[in-house]
């Protein structure tokens, strides 16, 4: 990520490695769940080349030492991200992947800094309006892991609602009615216990989680929500 980000290449970061850093960034030292992947998105005046794409990705970490093979193994298109393998091209051996979202609405951003390391990733405001919109969908029974890291920031920030539905509206995101998160929490409960924690990171009880961020989301939901979680 820092290589990238020296490069100049067009990327901003975003994701499980970026939450990381907001969260080391304001004090929160606790192990968090692990990821084997990195997020990011790609803008650009014109739309970039698979080529294009490979070449500025692999000599960005060329110049900075890193020696891995960048394969593009899925293009990007309408609603969905390129997918890129990096690997180790002694061992033949895929160490991690890249999803990334070129020239979609953009997003706001911040540089983070840990222990000299510098990257462009998104802002946890941003942060905070991605997952809040997912987890107000259908979609949080496929992104547990939204509720999860609701959980996370939960712990260490307030929820300004103003800058939250502006930061929404710029990025082209939307809240809807929240129904699936509080009507459905048997769904997301048998969601919750098949998602792995691993590492050392501690896997706290779904009712702690659940609980936490409907408390934190409390002021978006529906006015005519009573607390009732059964229809």
């Amino acid at each position: 990520m820092k290589a990238i980000y020296d490069s100049g290449t067009p990327v901003d970061f975003k994701g499980a490695m970026v939450l990381k850093a907001c969260l080391i960034n304001v004090g929160y030292t606790e192990e968090i769940r692990h990821t084997m992947d990195i997020d990011a998105n790609w803008y650009s005046d014109t739309p970039p080349t698979a080529a294009q794409m490979e070449e500025s990705l692999t000599d960005a970490l060329r110049k900075n030492g890193i020696n891995l093979n960048v394969h593009l193994y899925r293009m990007y298109g309408e609603g969905h991200s390129a997918g890129f393998e990096l690997s180790d091209p002694d061992a033949d051996e895929i160490l991690f992947t890249m999803d990334m979202d070129v020239n979609r609405p953009a997003q706001s951003t911040q540089i983070y800094d840990i222990a000299g390391l510098r990257f462009r990733g998104i802002s946890p405001m941003q942060m905070l309006a991605d997952k809040i919109s997912a987890i107000s969908t259908e979609k949080g029974f496929r992104r547990i892991k939204d509720v999860v890291d609701l959980y996370y920031l939960s712990q260490v920030f307030e929820l300004d609602q103003d800058a939250l539905m502006s930061t929404l509206m710029n990025s082209e995101r939307h809240l809807d009615n929240f129904n699936g998160f509080l009507y459905r929490d048997d769904d997301l409960r048998h969601a919750y216990e098949k998602f792995r924690f691993t590492g050392e990171a501690v896997k706290p009880s779904f009712d702690e989680v659940y609980g936490a961020v409907k408390q934190f989301v409390s002021a978006l939901l529906p006015h005519d929500y009573t607390g009732d979680t059964r229809k």
